[in-house]
């Protein structure tokens, strides 16, 4: 149940959300424009922009002097503050962090990368997010007194508990795993903000969903990556299970006899679809490849063995995933990862083994492609989860999603964007 004081916080937010939208479609108004925008009293809404003010959402732009009749005191014109931070993404990845900030209209305006080793811990991974994120507000004059919430993308499995509003949540103090438990409550401090913390490979499928050249509301995504993982967006809203599993196709048994898995379990789809899986099993048959530049050099050969491996692997993921296609019968089955760029033969055999596990019916076919943003894209992805927990969203229709072209022509499908976050002050 919601306590008192949790209700309110979450009145006041919505209050926010509401004239920061008004803000974001009209522009400049006086405070008398917009309480009759959002339907406020003008003492909710003055206690409502006066914090607004503070923290450096809004400025204050002009006044309507040169359009005012009569002799009354000029009214202030608000509008939103082009260099404020609203929204932060994050996404820890194995080797590296990348940072994303979005502003009230949800457009892209600081953005970056930090890498660390491969088993750097996790004090060592926040210092380096921290460090990048300071790097950006100096680079890009971005502040982030004005932050509305910070989406984190940890690898692995993560719970995301239930909390008192469903479409927005606060990390709880601990979590599943030692190794993570103090990166919510860390930014948490640092920026006194709500935090969301789930796996970022979720992130990543929701930002394909909703990011790509034709964004659905039902689709599977599979990353071939250090491991495999997998989001689930159903309804266009992720899906994370009871206890934070939903997705974990890498943890499948497609073989009882196969090799173990650092699950505990032996012949789980990992153990022969992961990147270290893929080369290993290379290396086994005679193919001396260390790394996946080694293996780009080999497919661009056409190296027979080779391809052999990647179409064993990737019919394993077929199978799993057409299995789950089944289930739930998806609009897209999206595949990730940097492997998937090296080796287009993978997709090729995935969708030709989904094809065969599936009922033999056109219109139930999903779509079958690569995935259309970069590994990095998992803040993206945190980015648009948190507009998905704006609680503005819980009883509003989505807007219609359609692809809009720029300017110059240009697809948008080449600069994605997330419920309207628009790419083109990126740095």
């Amino acid at each position: 149940m919601s306590t008192p004081g949790g209700l309110r916080a979450l009145v006041r937010l919505t209050h926010e959300e509401r004239v920061l939208r008004t803000l974001r479609e009209q522009g400049a108004l006086s405070r008398s424009q917009i309480a009759r925008a959002v339907g406020l009293s003008r003492s909710t809404l003055s206690e409502i922009t006066g914090s607004l003010l503070q923290r450096g959402a809004i400025v204050v732009v002009d006044t309507d002097a040169a359009k005012r009749e009569g002799s009354g005191r000029p009214a202030e014109r608000l509008a939103l503050d082009p260099s404020s931070g609203q929204f932060m993404g994050v996404d820890f990845g194995h080797r590296r962090v990348c940072v994303a900030v979005a502003d009230a209209s949800h457009e892209i305006i600081a953005s970056g990368v930090e890498r660390y080793i491969d088993d750097a811990p996790w004090p060592e991974r926040l210092d380096t997010a921290f460090r990048l994120i300071d790097r950006l507000r100096k680079e890009t004059d971005v502040h982030f007194g004005a932050l509305q919430g910070i989406g984190i993308g940890v690898p692995g499995p993560h719970h995301a508990p239930p909390a008192a509003h469903p479409r927005l949540r606060e990390l709880p103090p601990g979590g599943p795993r030692d190794d993570v438990h103090d990166v919510g409550p860390a930014f948490a401090a640092r920026f006194d903000t709500s935090v969301l913390v789930d796996n970022n490979t979720r992130f990543a499928a929701l930002a394909e969903a909703i990011t790509g050249s034709s964004a659905v509301d039902d689709l599977i995504y599979v990353r071939m990556s250090d491991g495999v993982g997998g989001g689930l967006v159903v309804g266009g809203r992720l899906v994370t299970g009871s206890a934070g599993l939903a997705g974990e196709f890498g943890h499948v048994g497609v073989n009882a006899h196969g090799a173990s898995c650092r699950c505990g379990k032996n012949g789980c789809l990992e153990t022969v679809a992961s990147v270290p899986a893929i080369l290993a099993n290379c290396r086994t048959r005679g193919v001396p490849i260390d790394n996946l530049d080694e293996l780009r050099a080999a497919v661009q050969r056409c190296h027979p063995v080779v391809d052999q491996v990647l179409r064993a692997a990737a019919a394993a993921v077929g199978w799993v995933v057409g299995a789950a296609a089944m289930a739930l019968n998806p609009a897209e089955i999206v595949i990730g990862g940097e492997i998937v760029r090296i080796a287009p033969v993978i997709v090729e055999q995935i969708r030709s083994a989904i094809a065969f596990e599936l009922l033999p019916s056109v219109s139930a076919a999903p779509v079958v492609r690569a995935a259309e943003l970069s590994d990095d894209d998992g803040s993206l992805g945190a980015l648009a989860a948190l507009f998905h927990s704006s609680p503005l969203l819980a009883g509003y229709p989505e807007p219609p999603k359609t692809r809009a072209s720029d300017g110059a022509g240009e697809s948008r499908a080449a600069q994605p964007t997330i419920e309207g976050v628009d790419h083109g002050r990126r740095h």
